[in-house]
């Protein structure tokens, strides 16, 4: 067995020495919170990096997601997808609005767009579609239902950071899109997370939605929450950022040599998202189905046996939202048959930076070994 445990993902982290040195201008600034120096330069950074115009910067993922909701006035139903992370159902929960669920493609795993439309309902305010694993969804299609049934689209991107098409962020899509910055993502600032919108006149309502719903020194025009990135956070996204360029090619080639070890196993398939469409990838994730019938394993074994290998793997998503404690009474008459077979086949092996060709090696011959041993 291999003494060392090969974690499904695990942060970058840039030299020491290059944080203490942001580190060291907060101390010296005595600003930690509130819009500091920091924050300003990583906005603008950020800025330059997305080519958007219009960013706000928060204290995660979640919530810019729970803002952009707010900040485009949602209300009844919004139809968005089972599987996603609980987040993307909770936002829109905890918003007073019914999520309406939508299969999924077995191709890519994202949103099935030629099923919106039959789910769009007098109360339909919005589609919310997912980039999962930084897979693109159907964009231009989803674009072309909103504006039919005027609708609004939030898309949750927040695997999907540094994903293009045609040399323009993913970011651009939608009338809002929002990025996770947590550590087990693509690009982190620890926690962390930010909003693109459209509208520039949406600028007030989001800075408002983040800080209180503050919407000038004595003006408290909105009821708001404590959603502001802070100078760690931000300090940790400047550094981060420089990166991004080598991150993405390094995940890339140990995607490629993945692809390359798992093509000489039956009953192990893989996505190949460049082949789909004429976008960047960003190797976010490397997400397998398992193929019961041919590995002669389920996937739950295939997870359980690979921990006595000291490979720890992540079955991402399982269960579907539909299927969670909070929600499986309300939907379970619901019938999305692509996305509960995905939910039972899906696993997500070991992907970072620091991840080693010697560690695929073992890695594939761990599933060698639990293969032959139920064989």
């Amino acid at each position: 067995m291999n003494k060392k445990e090969i974690t499904v993902t695990k942060p970058f982290m840039p030299t020491l020495s290059e944080y203490l040195e942001y580190v060291e201008k907060i101390w010296n600034n005595s600003w930690v919170t509130n819009k500091g120096p920091l924050f300003k330069e990583f906005h603008l950074l950020l800025h330059d990096y997305l080519k958007a115009d219009n960013l706000c910067l928060t204290v995660n993922g979640h919530s810019a997601l729970d803002i952009a909701i707010k900040s485009l006035g949602l209300s009844g139903e919004v139809i968005t997808t089972p599987f996603t992370f609980a987040s993307t159902t909770h936002a829109l929960t905890m918003n007073q609005i019914t999520p309406v669920f939508c299969d999924i493609k077995e191709s890519d795993l994202t949103i099935d767009e030629s099923k919106i439309e039959e789910l769009i309902t007098d109360k339909t305010t919005a589609i919310m579609p997912v980039h999962v694993y930084g897979h693109s969804c159907n964009t231009e299609e989803i674009e072309r239902i909103a504006k039919k049934h005027h609708l609004k689209v939030i898309y949750d991107a927040a695997h999907s950071f540094g994903v293009q098409r045609d040399g323009q962020s993913i970011a651009l899509c939608g009338d809002v899109s929002i990025f996770s910055f947590h550590a087990t993502k693509i690009f982190h600032t620890i926690e962390g997370g930010c909003a693109i919108y459209r509208d520039k006149n949406l600028e007030p309502l989001f800075n408002a939605f983040r800080n209180f719903g503050i919407y000038s020194e004595e003006e408290i025009n909105y009821i708001g929450g404590n959603a502001k990135m802070n100078e760690f956070q931000a300090a940790m996204g400047i550094v981060n950022l420089k990166y991004m360029d080598e991150i993405i090619q390094k995940r890339k080639k140990l995607t490629l040599y993945y692809r390359k070890k798992l093509n000489l196993i039956e009953g192990i398939q893989y996505f190949v998202p460049e082949k789909l469409s004429t976008y960047s990838y960003n190797y976010a994730y490397f997400p397998i189905l398992v193929d019961e019938n041919k590995l002669k394993i389920s996937r739950d074994d295939l997870y359980e046996e690979l921990k006595k290998f000291n490979v720890y793997t992540r079955k991402y998503f399982y269960p579907l939202v539909t299927d969670f404690g909070c929600y499986k009474e309300q939907y379970k008459d619901v019938s999305l048959p692509v996305a509960k077979k995905i939910s039972q086949q899906i696993l997500c092996l070991p992907l970072y930076y620091d991840l080693s060709y010697e560690d695929i090696d073992y890695i594939y011959e761990s599933i060698l070994e639990i293969k032959k041993v139920v064989e």
